[in-house]
């Protein structure tokens, strides 16, 4: 046990961290892992079977986290992206997919569960694929996030109709499931999470012991499995419903953060060991059957999701990011796949194939993915570029940047009676500060026709609160050039920004700094200090912060330099601040009319 517990750490450590950095993800370090230590790579491990046992504790962890994400609050307000995408994707894929396999002779229930693998997507691969762009935040992967939660919520029928479909034990019972059990099994757990859950988790958090709380988590969510198992359902399926019943509890995300590394460890043993299960010989045997297999269920993924991303107004670069990003088999495919060969529904030969094209097509995301933000979305975004609005006002001062920065100036110089000209490079951002009654204009304000169709030529000044530094040292160049009349003040987005402005001798202000520093003031009068004396406090860092600011800008290029002074400012601030402090107490007001 100890050599194979060293066999697969060394295995996930090496390959995992290779995969992350190519941009494949994790999952599929995970499954090259297993093909690399098992029987088909180098035999360092020869039984599978008994490591994915164990293994599926991973799963069952998974679906308890899974199932407490699923809040009523949350599908409420995404219902209609994940119940009418979500709901068509799931259906029309595993109709198609499995009409087709019907179509080439398959009995039905081997179509059936091969359509209901082949509608799972990897909701791993895809996030980290879009965060790595910031492409969260935009339609397309908003979209693709409502749809792999619904594929979570289909695990309960999932789960039952694979053991509905189940072929009948000789003794007449389809592996044990008896339905006035599964019913009692459901009701008991939603009394006992309504009326005695609560009262428990409160009894053991208030012992302060951590390791305590642990061991309750895993015994509820390990208690959950058994007791599913026991009246005939799966493992998964009774901590599903556990998470689910716990997702309006208060000690939610305690039980997540106690549960996630273990599910994250064991979750990454069942890759491996889904990884040693798959037969590479067919890659070499069938390569058409397999390779071809997975670009044909990619294929139609990809038309499926377009289609339904065109039916809910969802185009352009959005919807293809939509169809490509989930597009993959994901892995909870191999859960259903495992467990349908269990139960004798699939046979072994048929679920070989499909783990080795489901492993295939998670393989194709990435690249699809880079061909799209590489290649596609550029064209894309140079053809279906907006114009700038027309400026239909002249100001003494231009704001560029109407986002959460550029808010602030614009309204305080309004309210003292400025006339104030807004422009943002963000068309829905225009539209949505329009909204609130706000008069502002899209235009990219690093270009110099925008400028001049703003009146930069007639401006006292411009307020560059734009949120890419590099943009605004360039602009702030572009305007001392050809207009140094106006006076320019720039948002700086950190220090090294701040370091660019300062030697260009523009005004500036770092964006989070003075309300660190505030919040800093408040702590200290939190700690005990009267308001007086945190006051002083913080007014002195800032002046020291920044002088040593302006100092250190002229060495900004020399490493070296930069940290010998800010390790010659630390000293000095603390030298600083603690004379300030005794000084404080002597002019303390409170302290003084005592």
């Amino acid at each position: 046990m100890l050599q194979d517990t060293l066999i697969f750490l060394v295995a996930a450590v090496l390959a995992v961290p290779l995969f992350k950095r190519l941009g494949l993800g994790a999952v599929l370090g995970y499954l090259i892992a297993g093909v690399i230590i098992g029987p088909a790579g180098l035999k360092l491990i020869d039984n599978p079977d008994s490591v994915l046992k164990f293994a599926e504790f991973g799963v069952v962890l998974l679906l308890f986290l899974v199932g407490l994400e699923l809040n009523p609050k949350k599908l409420w307000q995404l219902r209609v992206p994940i119940f009418g995408m979500g709901g068509l994707q799931v259906f029309v894929t595993a109709a198609i997919v499995a009409g087709v396999m019907i179509a080439a002779g398959l009995p039905w229930p081997i179509a059936l569960v091969i359509g209901i693998a082949a509608l799972q997507s990897s909701t791993s691969v895809a996030l980290a694929l879009m965060a790595e762009r910031n492409l969260l935040p935009t339609p397309g992967g908003r979209s693709a996030l409502s749809v792999s939660l619904f594929q979570d919520i289909m695990v309960i029928p999932i789960l039952l109709l694979l053991a509905a479909i189940a072929p009948v034990k000789e003794g007449g019972a389809a592996h044990g499931f008896s339905l006035w059990q599964g019913i009692a099994l459901i009701v008991g757990m939603v009394v006992i999470a309504r009326f005695a859950m609560r009262p428990v988790l409160r009894f053991i958090a208030n012992t302060g012991l951590r390791e305590v709380f642990i061991a309750f988590s895993l015994l509820l969510v390990l208690g959950a499995a058994y007791a599913a198992e026991h009246v005939g359902f799966s493992m998964a399926l009774g901590t599903f419903l556990a998470g689910v019943l716990l997702a309006e509890s208060e000690y939610r995300h305690e039980l997540n953060l106690d549960i996630e590394p273990f599910k994250g460890l064991l979750l990454g043993l069942f890759f491996i060991a889904v990884g040693m299960s798959v037969q590479m010989r067919l890659f070499v045997e069938q390569p058409l059957l397999v390779i071809g297999g997975a670009l044909a269920l990619v294929a139609l993924k990809m038309a499926v999701l377009y289609g339904i991303a065109r039916l809910f107004k969802l185009c352009g670069q959005d919807g293809l990011l939509f169809a490509i990003i989930i597009s993959q088999v994901g892995e909870f495919a191999f859960v259903i796949l495992t467990a349908a060969r269990a139960q004798g529904t699939l046979p072994g030969p048929y679920a070989d194939i499909m783990n080795a094209i489901v492993a295939a097509s998670i393989l194709t995301t990435p690249l699809l993915f880079m061909a799209l933000t590489r290649f596609v979305m550029p064209r894309m975004n140079a053809q279906a570029a907006r114009e700038a609005d027309t400026i239909e006002e002249r100001n003494e001062i231009i704001v560029a940047g109407f986002g959460r920065f550029g808010q602030v100036v614009a309204r305080l110089l309004m309210a003292r009676g400025y006339g104030v000209t807004l422009i943002d490079h963000n068309a829905d951002q225009v539209e949505f500060t329009r909204r609130f009654g706000f008069k502002s204009y899209y235009g990219d304000a690093s270009r110099i026709d925008v400028l001049e169709a703003a009146g930069i030529a007639q401006a006292r000044a411009l307020v560059l609160a734009i949120d890419d530094g590099a943009v605004i040292v360039e602009t702030v160049k572009l305007v001392q050039a050809r207009f140094p009349q106006v006076q320019v003040l720039a948002r700086a987005i950190g220090r090294t920004d701040a370091y660019e402005l300062e030697n260009l001798g523009v005004t500036h202000e770092r964006e989070t700094f003075r309300a660190a520093a505030r919040l800093g003031e408040k702590t200290l009068i939190a700690l005990g200090e009267t308001p007086h004396q945190a006051h002083l406090a913080t007014r002195t860092f800032i002046a020291h912060d920044e002088k040593i600011l302006k100092e250190s800008a002229r060495h900004r290029g020399d490493t070296k330099t930069l940290i010998s002074l800010s390790d010659r400012a630390r000293a000095d601030l603390s030298a600083l601040l603690t004379r300030e402090g005794r000084k404080g107490k002597d002019e303390d007001p409170e302290i003084l009319r005592w």
